[in-house]
């Protein structure tokens, strides 16, 4: 069996240190490319990083350097040099994780409000995928270099569950499922006015609002877009709703429900000022989510209750009165 990797100068997570790491190749693992031997030693490094490395000539065997493609050989030692991260590169950070399920092929999070899913413009920390690194390293190599194991996102303060995958097989199997919507998603929101039906649809193309663009909106010529929904309690005022997506357009819920005047509750970009519960983000959890299993093909379902702001805001609207709407989450 081969060893692990042994630091010989560990620099600290401070900027502008270099770690330094030594390798040595143990019986069986011989007549590996140097590339791949080191991407399987070396967790939270993608192999396009330690490709760069060797061709930088911070990697050495037995003294010297090599190609990616040289293959090594039992008893060899090899020495890696790991200058700190670039700008802009995604590092590992402690954040709690509030983990719904997992085996060796995925994760099933239940995200809090307020976390963003992945790094963007402005932000390269303290993204669910920070924690992810820390947590999995192995992600690192799966899927997009700064959106690594994830296959799906929601907005920033929308809470609720979310699948990342651990490697690559379960990365193409799930990024499929969702393509071909057999990835189901079911949404909670607590919307603005009182819906008059029981159960609806609304099928409105969505794209870039013509004015503001980094906003959404029903555009004629948008993409498909279908939202169904029932209501689970009506509050008079507000209304309770259990949503599924048909089609996944960014911010769909959020844009749906504003277009047919029923803005989701605490929005602050498609939504009203006016909020007298106190939210201070839009009142929309992912509830339930059912894919199935990338390596076993067996049908999964997970679900995460409200977070508490959103209980709480439920239940200042259910102690004046009985609810008037059907009787909870089923």
């Amino acid at each position: 069996m081969g060893r692990t990797a042994f630091p010989i100068a560990m620099g600290s997570s401070a900027r502008g240190e270099k770690k330094v790491v030594l390798l040595s190749v143990g019986e069986g693992e011989g007549k590996s490319r140097l590339d791949a031997f080191l991407a399987s030693k070396l967790q939270g490094l993608s192999r396009m990083r330690i490709q760069g490395l060797i061709k930088a000539g911070l990697v050495t065997v037995d003294g010297r350097p090599q190609r990616a493609s040289f293959r090594v050989k039992a008893g060899q030692r090899i020495l890696v040099e790991i200058p700190p991260p670039p700008e802009g590169e995604l590092r590992p950070e402690e954040i709690p994780l509030e983990i719904v399920y997992e085996d060796e092929d995925l994760l099933v999070i239940n995200k809090p409000p307020g976390l963003v899913v992945h790094p963007g413009a402005g932000r390269s920390s303290g993204t669910l995928v920070n924690a992810l690194l820390a947590y999995a390293p192995e992600i690192a190599r799966v899927g997009s270099p700064l959106r690594p194991g994830i296959v799906h996102r929601l907005d920033k303060d929308t809470s609720g569950l979310l699948v990342v995958a651990r490697n690559d097989e379960s990365y193409h199997s799930l990024s499929a499922q969702i393509k071909e919507r057999k990835v189901s998603r079911t949404y909670l929101a607590l919307v603005h006015g009182d819906l008059t039906q029981e159960a609806g649809t609304i099928e409105a193309p969505i794209g870039r609002h013509r004015q503001f663009r980094r906003r959404m909106a029903v555009v004629p010529a948008g993409r498909r877009a279908i939202t169904h929904y029932r209501v689970l309690e009506r509050f008079g005022e507000y209304t309770f709703v259990e949503v599924s997506l048909e089609t996944g357009r960014t911010h769909q819920i959020r844009v749906h429900f504003s277009h047919i005047g029923h803005p989701v509750v605490g929005d602050p970009v498609y939504g009203r000022r006016r909020n007298p519960l106190g939210l201070a983000r839009q009142a929309l959890h992912a509830y339930k989510l059912s894919l199935r299993h990338p390596r076993t093909g067996e049908s999964m379902e997970f679900t995460a209750p409200p977070p508490k702001d959103l209980e709480e805001a439920l239940e200042r609207l259910r102690s004046p009165r009985l609810p008037q709407g059907q009787a909870g989450i089923g």
